[in-house]
């Protein structure tokens, strides 16, 4: 099944799926928090100009219409590296697909916050705080969850289809750290199957 298959059993149409995008986007400047001068805090080469589109266009994730649902969980990200545009706006992009039973394993991002939108499937989310609580939540298709800036966080697709995601940041040069061990708090792959098992 294609992704633009599962676009349409979960109700949402190529029109809705770029709305949903738009609105992520938006929200990513929530979580940057400041107002974007084009002009001051872009930075453009000196050969573009501000009325070359192209610039200001990243076509990458073109490759996910159509294609097959991975086997494993997948991700694609676009920050500056990728697309030079985003350059000092304080956002980037990540796509995530979970086939079932797959999980992005635990990680941080030391200088940006996560906001994940889930677009298909459902999803059991959690973090670790500051002072070693795991907070966790189970999503439905439309919910949004907030990884708060530096915290050890993962993302389990525990059930029996497909679960896509996308993830904006509020940075443009967003790292990801993988944290495996870092907290007796955050579930293993093991125990967080046996407490989904449980319930």
């Amino acid at each position: 099944m294609y992704l633009g298959d599962y676009l349409k059993i979960a109700g949402m149409g190529i029109i809705s799926c770029i709305h949903a995008i738009l609105f992520v986007l938006m929200l990513s400047q929530v979580i940057h928090g400041s107002k974007i001068d084009l002009k001051l805090d872009c930075v453009i080469p000196p050969n573009i100009t501000t009325d070359d589109a192209n610039f200001f266009t990243h076509t990458a994730f073109r490759v996910l219409i159509g294609a097959d649902p991975p086997t494993a969980f997948e991700f694609m990200k676009v920050s500056e590296a990728e697309f030079p545009a985003l350059d000092g706006q304080g956002v980037s992009y990540a796509v995530l697909q979970f086939p079932p039973c797959s999980l992005n394993p635990s990680h941080r991002h030391p200088h940006a916050a996560e906001l994940l939108f889930l677009l298909i499937g459902s999803l059991k989310v959690g973090f670790v705080d500051a002072n070693d609580v795991l907070h966790t939540q189970t999503l439905q298709t439309g919910d949004l969850f907030i990884f708060p800036v530096g915290v050890v966080h993962y993302q389990y697709n525990y059930g029996q289809d497909l679960a896509f995601a996308i993830s904006a940041f509020g940075s443009a040069n967003v790292r990801t750290i993988p944290t495996p061990g870092l907290s007796k708090r955050l579930p293993s792959l093991p125990r967080l199957m046996h407490r989904m098992l449980r319930r």
